[in-house]
Protein backbone atom coordinates (compact mmCIF):
# COMPACT_ATOMS: atom_id res chain seq x y z
CA UNK A 1 0.00 0.00 0.00
CA UNK A 2 1.45 3.24 -0.37
CA UNK A 3 1.46 6.40 1.46
CA UNK A 4 0.83 9.46 0.18
CA UNK A 5 2.31 12.81 1.89
CA UNK A 6 0.96 16.27 0.14
CA UNK A 7 2.50 19.14 2.04
CA UNK A 8 1.49 22.64 0.44
CA UNK A 9 4.16 24.24 -1.46
CA UNK A 10 4.12 27.86 -0.87
CA UNK A 11 2.82 28.74 -4.24
CA UNK A 12 4.35 32.40 -4.46
CA UNK A 13 7.77 30.64 -4.68
CA UNK A 14 7.36 28.46 -7.43
CA UNK A 15 8.99 29.71 -10.67
CA UNK A 16 6.14 30.52 -12.86
CA UNK A 17 7.84 29.15 -16.14
CA UNK A 18 7.54 25.20 -15.11
CA UNK A 19 4.94 23.51 -16.68
CA UNK A 20 4.28 19.99 -15.76
CA UNK A 21 4.67 17.41 -19.40
CA UNK A 22 0.63 16.22 -20.07
CA UNK A 23 0.39 12.47 -19.58
CA UNK A 24 1.19 9.87 -22.69
CA UNK A 25 0.09 6.61 -22.50
CA UNK A 26 1.88 5.39 -25.28
CA UNK A 27 5.33 7.02 -23.45
CA UNK A 28 4.84 6.31 -20.01
CA UNK A 29 4.46 2.24 -21.43
CA UNK A 30 7.63 2.96 -22.97
CA UNK A 31 9.25 4.33 -20.04
CA UNK A 32 7.94 1.55 -17.59
CA UNK A 33 9.00 -0.73 -20.40
CA UNK A 34 12.07 0.04 -22.05
CA UNK A 35 13.93 3.15 -20.71
CA UNK A 36 14.29 2.19 -16.90
CA UNK A 37 15.09 -1.42 -17.34
CA UNK A 38 17.49 -0.06 -19.53
CA UNK A 39 19.45 2.63 -17.67
CA UNK A 40 18.89 0.51 -14.28
CA UNK A 41 21.32 -2.27 -16.09
CA UNK A 42 23.44 -0.21 -17.63
CA UNK A 43 24.54 2.12 -15.05
CA UNK A 44 24.70 -0.89 -12.63
CA UNK A 45 21.93 0.59 -10.10
CA UNK A 46 22.84 -0.15 -6.71
CA UNK A 47 20.06 -2.77 -4.23
CA UNK A 48 18.93 -2.14 -1.39
CA UNK A 49 19.02 1.58 -0.44
CA UNK A 50 17.31 4.57 -0.29
CA UNK A 51 15.55 5.73 -3.63
CA UNK A 52 14.39 9.31 -4.85
CA UNK A 53 12.66 9.80 -7.96
CA UNK A 54 12.47 13.43 -8.37
CA UNK A 55 9.67 14.70 -10.56
CA UNK A 56 8.27 11.03 -10.36
CA UNK A 57 4.69 12.58 -12.19
CA UNK A 58 2.50 9.68 -12.49
CA UNK A 59 4.48 7.03 -11.06
CA UNK A 60 5.36 5.08 -14.72
CA UNK A 61 9.37 4.94 -13.22
CA UNK A 62 8.62 3.72 -9.08
CA UNK A 63 7.41 0.37 -10.00
CA UNK A 64 10.35 -0.69 -12.04
CA UNK A 65 12.48 0.84 -9.78
CA UNK A 66 10.87 -1.26 -6.92
CA UNK A 67 11.63 -4.19 -9.02
CA UNK A 68 15.16 -3.54 -10.12
CA UNK A 69 16.82 -1.82 -6.84
CA UNK A 70 14.72 -3.51 -4.29
CA UNK A 71 14.99 -0.62 -2.42
CA UNK A 72 14.81 -0.29 1.47
CA UNK A 73 12.88 3.03 1.12
CA UNK A 74 11.29 4.35 -2.59
CA UNK A 75 10.17 7.91 -2.55
CA UNK A 76 8.66 9.41 -5.27
CA UNK A 77 8.39 13.38 -5.61
CA UNK A 78 6.56 15.76 -7.78
CA UNK A 79 5.18 19.59 -7.71
CA UNK A 80 1.71 18.26 -9.05
CA UNK A 81 -0.78 17.20 -6.93
CA UNK A 82 -2.85 15.39 -9.51
CA UNK A 83 0.03 13.48 -10.78
CA UNK A 84 1.01 12.08 -7.50
CA UNK A 85 -2.63 10.99 -6.95
CA UNK A 86 -1.94 8.76 -10.05
CA UNK A 87 1.32 7.54 -9.12
CA UNK A 88 -0.05 6.54 -5.77
CA UNK A 89 -3.27 4.72 -7.68
CA UNK A 90 -0.41 2.86 -10.17
CA UNK A 91 1.60 2.07 -6.66
CA UNK A 92 -1.53 0.51 -4.90
CA UNK A 93 -2.43 -1.81 -8.19
CA UNK A 94 0.73 -2.61 -8.42
CA UNK A 95 1.07 -3.56 -4.42
CA UNK A 96 4.18 -1.44 -4.02
CA UNK A 97 5.21 0.33 -0.94
CA UNK A 98 6.14 4.16 -1.76
CA UNK A 99 6.53 7.32 -0.13
CA UNK A 100 4.76 10.07 -2.35
CA UNK A 101 5.95 13.83 -1.47
CA UNK A 102 4.40 17.05 -2.98
CA UNK A 103 7.27 19.12 -3.29
CA UNK A 104 9.83 21.14 -5.75
CA UNK A 105 13.15 19.77 -6.41
CA UNK A 106 14.87 23.45 -5.83
CA UNK A 107 13.45 23.01 -1.84
CA UNK A 108 13.91 19.55 -1.22
CA UNK A 109 11.58 18.59 2.21
CA UNK A 110 14.15 15.99 3.56
CA UNK A 111 17.07 15.71 5.84
CA UNK A 112 20.38 15.56 4.59
CA UNK A 113 21.67 12.26 3.49
CA UNK A 114 18.54 11.26 3.42
CA UNK A 115 19.00 9.13 0.09
CA UNK A 116 21.60 6.57 -1.41
CA UNK A 117 20.27 6.89 -5.18
CA UNK A 118 18.40 10.09 -6.68
CA UNK A 119 16.92 8.99 -10.19
CA UNK A 120 15.92 12.26 -12.34
CA UNK A 121 14.73 11.31 -15.93
CA UNK A 122 14.76 15.29 -16.89
CA UNK A 123 13.47 17.58 -14.28
CA UNK A 124 16.10 19.37 -13.87
CA UNK A 125 16.52 20.44 -16.93
CA UNK A 126 13.09 21.69 -17.18
CA UNK A 127 12.94 24.16 -13.61
CA UNK A 128 13.96 27.30 -13.75
CA UNK A 129 17.24 27.36 -11.02
CA UNK A 130 18.58 24.23 -11.75
CA UNK A 131 21.72 25.12 -10.51
CA UNK A 132 19.01 24.69 -6.92
CA UNK A 133 17.49 21.82 -7.94
CA UNK A 134 21.04 20.34 -8.22
CA UNK A 135 22.76 21.87 -5.08
CA UNK A 136 19.55 20.18 -3.28
CA UNK A 137 19.70 17.09 -5.04
CA UNK A 138 23.58 16.68 -3.43
CA UNK A 139 22.10 17.90 0.03
CA UNK A 140 20.08 15.16 0.76
CA UNK A 141 22.16 11.92 -1.22
CA UNK A 142 24.67 10.19 1.47
CA UNK A 143 28.23 10.75 0.73
CA UNK A 144 28.92 7.90 -1.86
CA UNK A 145 25.14 8.76 -3.11
CA UNK A 146 24.20 7.94 -6.87
CA UNK A 147 22.32 10.65 -8.88
CA UNK A 148 20.99 8.68 -12.26
CA UNK A 149 19.96 11.49 -14.54
CA UNK A 150 19.44 12.28 -18.49
CA UNK A 151 22.03 13.23 -20.39
CA UNK A 152 21.50 16.20 -22.80
CA UNK A 153 21.21 14.13 -25.87
CA UNK A 154 18.67 12.13 -24.06
CA UNK A 155 16.60 15.59 -23.44
CA UNK A 156 17.38 16.91 -26.60
CA UNK A 157 15.71 13.70 -28.36
CA UNK A 158 12.87 13.69 -26.10
CA UNK A 159 11.81 16.90 -26.13
CA UNK A 160 13.68 19.38 -29.17
CA UNK A 161 12.00 22.68 -28.68
CA UNK A 162 11.46 22.69 -24.81
CA UNK A 163 15.02 21.59 -24.31
CA UNK A 164 17.00 23.61 -26.43
CA UNK A 165 19.76 25.26 -25.22
CA UNK A 166 19.87 23.90 -21.85
CA UNK A 167 22.19 22.62 -19.91
CA UNK A 168 22.64 21.37 -16.27
CA UNK A 169 25.34 23.74 -14.34
CA UNK A 170 27.20 20.94 -12.79
CA UNK A 171 29.33 23.71 -10.91
CA UNK A 172 26.82 24.68 -8.61
CA UNK A 173 27.26 21.12 -7.06
CA UNK A 174 30.76 20.25 -6.98
CA UNK A 175 30.49 17.00 -4.77
CA UNK A 176 28.47 15.56 -7.42
CA UNK A 177 31.34 14.20 -9.66
CA UNK A 178 31.08 12.20 -12.76
CA UNK A 179 30.31 8.55 -12.46
CA UNK A 180 28.87 6.34 -15.22
CA UNK A 181 27.82 7.41 -18.91
CA UNK A 182 25.26 5.61 -21.38
CA UNK A 183 24.88 7.85 -23.63
CA UNK A 184 21.22 8.76 -23.02
CA UNK A 185 21.90 8.72 -19.32
CA UNK A 186 24.38 8.89 -16.63
CA UNK A 187 25.32 8.88 -12.62
CA UNK A 188 27.47 10.95 -10.97
CA UNK A 189 28.74 9.85 -7.24
CA UNK A 190 28.46 12.52 -4.50
CA UNK A 191 32.53 12.47 -3.31
CA UNK A 192 31.89 13.94 0.18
Amino acid sequence: MSTITLPRLDRRRREPDYAAFPASARRDAMQAALEVPLLAGLLHLPQGGRVLEVGCGGGNALPVLAERCRPSRLTGLDVDAASLTRAARRLQDARIEAELVEGDVRDLPFPDASFDLVVDFGTCYHVAGPEHALSEIARVLASGGLLVHETRASQLLAHPVRSFGRTLPWDAAPALVPHRHALLWASRVKSY
